[in-house]
């Protein structure tokens, strides 16, 4: 027979496998490894055990197993009947507390196994313990957190939160999902989470888009409509959001789900309620818009009527000429508060240059200074690199005037009115609903008296005024802002009572294009080149008769022929007729589908060498119409003006882009 192995130690000694494995497991301190006799007593004692039970070997050699139990399981006989399984069944397992040497409990992980004789006979156990109180605490810890949580989650009743698998269907429901989508967890476990959508989002595969944007993205949120157990729709805000594990594998997604149908309709009413508010607003003010419109003219009729009348009433013979006069005065306010009206609500048109406003401010703050009067001083400060800016220079030196005029109304014993004018750069666009990037700031203040607080809201209202009456139409500001916002730009407006007041405009600045000058025969040929009227034949179109008639009567004062429709359609049946009109003479805003612009569409199609001239004073019309190639006389025109535009065409034999009112 072989001698058993041998093993060398490290230090060069012969050691038995006996004495090798004592070593070894007296080694081991992370675990108490022990053997019991056949009765259960402890018959050998590593350094593992000492560590964690805190007996020592002499203390506990002999001792009974039961005595690491605790009172309970000793009489409930859980030592003996673990040492019976193990006899049993050749291992014994389990976790439970078990007791230190001071009496203190530690949480211990279990395995006893049987030792037998080769011939079978138990000799007796051998066991192993370990502490696990630190993992046996952080697990209940995990289970007490993942208890509250889904408490938490069941409590919930405002929200459907439940969980999908990859493939969409259910997974588990919460209280609130069961509140409002009316299915119980029994009827809805498993289920494809489509059957909450309605028949169209699934007919466009809405629920499959959902789980892919949410795979892709991290996140889809939507709200929209979904459907309940009993077939009723409800408006829902969603969220779905992946779920992996902590190796990043997709385990599935998590849902939440409100019902916003309340709040939906909330919001609903409460648009409706601020569009009537809208309504009613704007209805004031076309209210207001209107007096205001019917006082300033019913003054002015009453001029004209007042002066007409004496002429009537005068003798043959007796010079009217200051009552024409007076007339024509009167009709060219009546001119200016039209124009006024129509820069209020974006309806004139306005014929942007590029304006250098570091060389325009000081010829204009020149103009202020006798209309400020004798006791108030005009301080100006104009950046000297400053940007030239792209607006109408008659309705900038309009705006610039009625500030003026309002600082001046303030300050009735004098006072300073200071101009400023620098570049501004913006970041980015403002919430405005500015689109430029760059301004020229251009500020009026003045030291006058100020404005109240509640009224501050309302200065750039149409009519609105603090005034006396007579000393003032309420359009000034109003003109003010519409050309600001018009212009591209922006107004505002800082004022406290004896703190005087302060205008801003922000006015964008010119680009590079519009500095280039008029190409070749852009510019009407010289006034000798054109000839005069000679009895050509012109078509007047209006369906206002008197308005037709009086414009005729021009026409034939230049010695033009005159003839007339009142329609679109006259119109065209008139021009296949001869003799032919050698030019048309159009108002745009006509009764029937046929209106002056489709007129003059018709008429240059089929007879291109008679040039149509078309009056208007509104912006779309003419913004419209002059795009398409077409004269346009704005109206109120005068004598002069109908004269030279009537000219140029005639001369040029095309259009002429835009005919400015003098």
């Amino acid at each position: 027979m072989d001698d058993p192995p041998h093993r060398t130690n490290l230090d060069g000694t012969d050691l038995d496998e006996a004495t090798r494995l004592r070593l070894l497991v007296d080694a081991v301190v992370d675990y108490a490894i022990y053997m019991l006799d056949a009765t259960g007593r402890v018959a050998s004692w590593n350094a593992g055990a000492r560590r964690i039970k805190g007996w020592t070997a002499e203390e506990i050699l002999g001792q009974h197993v039961s005595r690491f139990h605790t009172d309970e399981d000793r009489r409930a006989g859980l030592p003996e009947r673990a040492l019976e399984t193990a006899a049993r069944e050749g291992r014994f397992e389990t976790e439970a507390w078990r007791l230190r040497k001071d009496g203190s409990r530690f949480w211990a992980n279990v395995v006893i196994d049987a030792i037998r004789a080769p011939d079978g006979r138990l000799i007796g156990y051998a066991k192993v313990t370990r502490d696990i109180t630190d993992r046996a605490a952080a697990q209940a810890a995990l289970r007490a957190s993942e208890e509250r949580f889904r408490l938490l989650v069941q409590g919930v009743t405002d929200y459907a939160i439940y969980l999908l698998d990859p493939e969409g269907h259910v997974v588990n429901w919460n209280a609130g999902a069961e509140r409002f989508k009316g299915y119980t967890t029994d009827e809805i476990l498993g289920q494809h989470f489509s059957r909450f959508y309605t028949e169209e989002d699934r007919a466009t595969q809405l629920p499959r888009r959902a789980l892919e944007t949410a795979l892709r993205e991290g996140r889809f949120e939507q709200e929209g409509w979904r459907v309940r157990k009993d077939g009723g729709r409800f408006w829902a805000s969603v969220v779905i959001d992946p779920i992996r594990d902590e190796r990043g594998t997709l385990v599935g997604f998590g849902k939440v789900t409100r019902d916003m149908t309340e709040r939906r309709r909330a919001q609903q009413e409460l648009e409706r309620t601020r569009e009537a508010l809208f309504q009613s607003q704007k209805m004031e003010a076309v209210g207001q818009l209107a007096a205001g419109v019917a006082h300033e003219f019913n003054n002015l009729l009453q001029v004209v009527r007042t002066r007409v009348e004496l002429m009537r009433r005068r003798p043959s013979g007796v010079d009217g000429g200051e009552d024409a006069a007076i007339i024509r005065r009167t009709l060219q306010r009546a001119e200016d508060l039209t124009a006024h009206l129509l820069s209020v609500t974006g309806r004139r048109r306005l014929e942007p240059s590029r304006v250098a406003l570091r060389d325009w401010l000081p010829s204009c703050t020149e103009l202020l200074r006798p209309f400020m009067g004798g006791d108030a001083e005009i301080d100006l400060a104009v950046a000297g690199d400053l940007w030239d800016v792209q607006v109408d220079p008659g309705e900038l030196e309009s705006a610039l005037l009625n500030v003026a005029s309002n600082a001046r109304d303030a300050m009735p014993a004098g006072g300073r009115l200071r101009i400023r004018a620098c570049n501004e750069r913006m970041v980015g666009a403002g919430d405005d609903g500015t689109s430029a990037r760059e301004f020229v700031v251009l500020s009026v203040s003045d030291d006058g008296q100020g404005i109240d607080p509640e009224v501050l809201p309302r200065v750039f209202e149409p009519f609105f005024t603090t005034k006396e009456p007579g000393k003032g139409t309420g359009l000034g500001l109003s003109q003010v802002y519409g050309f600001a916002r018009r212009s591209g730009g922006t107004v505002a407006i800082e004022s406290a009572p004896g703190r005087g007041t302060t205008i801003t405009l922000r006015l964008p600045r010119a680009s590079p294009e519009a500095a280039r000058p008029p190409a070749d025969g852009e510019a009407p040929p010289p006034a000798d080149a054109v000839p005069d009227g000679s009895g050509a034949l012109v078509m007047v179109v209006d369906d206002h008769e008197d308005v037709a008639r009086a414009t005729g009567a021009l026409l034939e004062s230049l010695g033009y022929t005159v003839c007339y429709a009142a329609s679109g359609p006259a119109a065209l049946e008139r021009l296949q007729l001869e003799p032919q009109p050698r030019a048309v003479v159009s108002d745009v805003v006509m009764p029937g589908a046929l209106d002056g612009i489709e007129m003059a569409r018709r008429a240059r199609a089929r007879w291109p060498k008679i040039p149509v001239i078309l009056c208007t004073g509104y912006s779309a019309q003419v913004q419209q119409a002059a795009a398409e190639g077409f004269t346009i006389l704005a109206k109120p025109y005068d004598f002069e003006a109908l004269e030279r535009t009537l000219r140029d065409a005639l001369a040029l034999g095309r259009v002429i882009p835009f005919a400015r009112r003098t």
